[in-house]
């Protein structure tokens, strides 16, 4: 997934986006909250973490307006604050979760997932799709019954066609998954990483809709 983190804590900002790095995510990490406009107004992200207190502002401000603009983006909030009011008042605004801090980074890869998947319209973190077994949560996929091992980048081009399968999946839209603003996009990557999981999971796996991008199920053409 793109991820948008809101933090302005150095260290925590460093801890929760190497975890989302080594989950698989690509991140991209404001430290106030006009950054966090500036980045909503340029990508579609998959999910925002947002911390409640920032250099310029209210992170609760920024969510509700957020909400008000129509975006249904998912939102996880990451705060010191523990009231209850500060929860239900999280909640209220359009929060999809609430971790308080500090808390374990395992912990908030398990919501993250959670999050995602109900987002994505079925919240079981274990798929069938065809002759693949897929394991969401456990980042682990299997084609009758055979473990396939799959890099982080590679799980996240995946994941993109797992959460969508049929469903038509730009490059421009991969190219997303795979790059945070700071990082150069190479012209060739996805053409690479999907000649990769075809390699693993089968030529068959993905189809190339020539011109238009890619999608997973059925017989495709070289890239």
């Amino acid at each position: 997934m793109r991820v948008l983190l809101v933090e302005d804590d150095p260290t925590l900002g460093m801890a929760v986006r190497d975890q989302m790095a080594a989950d698989g995510h690509t991140v991209d990490w404001a430290k106030r909250l006009d950054d966090a406009d500036a980045c909503c107004a340029t990508i579609a992200y998959e999910l925002i973490l947002l911390d409640l207190m920032l250099p310029d502002g209210r992170g609760l401000d920024f969510l509700k307006s957020l909400r008000t603009s129509g975006a249904v983006t998912p939102v996880i909030i990451l705060t010191a604050r523990d009231q209850i009011s500060d929860r239900i008042a999280g909640l209220n605004a359009g929060a999809d979760d609430y971790l308080v801090k500090p808390f374990d980074l395992f912990e908030l890869s398990a919501r993250v997932g959670a999050v995602a998947r109900r987002y994505t319209g079925n919240p079981n973190p274990r798929l069938k799709l065809g002759d693949f077994s897929v394991d969401l949560a456990g980042r682990s996929v299997e084609r009758d019954g055979k473990a396939i091992t799959l890099t982080a980048r590679e799980w996240s081009l995946f994941e993109a066609f797992a959460q969508r399968p049929r469903a038509l999946i730009s490059k421009a839209q991969l190219e997303e998954r795979l790059y945070s603003f700071d990082a150069e996009v190479e012209s060739n990557t996805i053409e690479v990483y999907i000649g990769r999981l075809r390699k693993k999971l089968g030529h068959d796996a993905i189809e190339t809709v020539r011109g238009m991008g890619y999608r997973f199920g059925r017989q495709g053409e070289e890239t």
